[in-house]
């Protein structure tokens, strides 16, 4: 058993958390992509969404970020420590926040990659297809159906 956990980020702290691992995985693709980076926007956004820290035991290994409209449930950030990456959090994050939508009836999980991020690889691999695309990023979403 991997021992991951989900608990609710609502401190200071996990904000100055959340943005910073966000910014430090975030920030080239920005700049690759000539978007401008805000932690005020980040900020914002963060006061709107329900927000998730991935745990072991006591360790903070990243969080996700999530919305809501009345078909789906939006993974708005999710983002795991560098030294934590590959060892099956993110996989298991996303087969929570499945199960959290078909929990709330919303037929849809639906996120927003950049279009050179290696992790739509494991997008992919959780079921969730391209459903669209613009300049920069994909679209992607699955059936939150449990034989999806």
């Amino acid at each position: 058993m991997n021992g991951f956990q989900l608990r609710p980020a609502g401190t200071p702290e996990d904000l100055v958390f959340a943005r910073d691992l966000t910014r430090s995985s975030m920030l080239g693709y920005y700049i690759r992509h000539d978007l401008l980076w805000l932690d005020e926007a980040f900020d914002v956004a963060w006061a709107g969404r329900k927000n998730l820290l991935i745990c072991q035991g006591a360790r903070v290994l990243g969080f996700v970020s999530l919305s809501r409209d009345s078909r789906a449930l939006y993974i708005r950030e999710l983002h795991v420590l560098e030294a934590f990456r590959g060892q099956g959090a993110g996989a298991w994050a996303i087969e929570q926040i499945l199960a959290m939508a078909r929990g709330e009836r919303r037929g849809l999980l639906r996120l927003t990659v950049f279009k050179d991020n290696p992790a739509q690889a494991l997008y992919g691999r959780m079921g969730l297809k391209v459903v669209g695309e613009d300049e920069c990023f994909l679209r992607m979403e699955r059936s939150s159906a449990a034989d999806a």
